[in-house]
């Protein structure tokens, strides 16, 4: 069984994170519960969006961490089923 670990510090952390738009590396880390290693290794790779002023420290975007981590969608039977009842419907065929 899955402990939660979440504390009165994480908690403080959300609450922060929850009003900042642009994010370190540190918060964003935090905000993608990875490593280090595997934000770098995105990061390195360009596979998500980041800024680096003045070549020193990295920050993100909030939007572009969220759109990573929603790409790739796996959808659901029913919302798989209901697409498809749609467009067959919306193409003028009947059941």
């Amino acid at each position: 069984m899955e402990t939660n670990s979440f504390n009165k510090e994480d908690f403080q952390r959300v609450q922060l994170l929850a009003h900042k738009e642009i994010l370190s590396f540190r918060e964003a880390l935090f905000y993608l519960d990875l490593s280090e290693s595997s934000l770098y290794k995105m990061v390195s790779e360009s596979k998500i969006n980041y800024f680096k002023p003045n070549g020193g420290k990295l920050y993100f975007r909030k939007s572009d961490l969220n759109n990573w981590m929603l790409q790739n969608e796996c959808k659901s039977i029913g919302v798989l089923e209901n697409e498809l009842l749609t467009k067959i419907s919306s193409n003028g065929y009947k059941k």
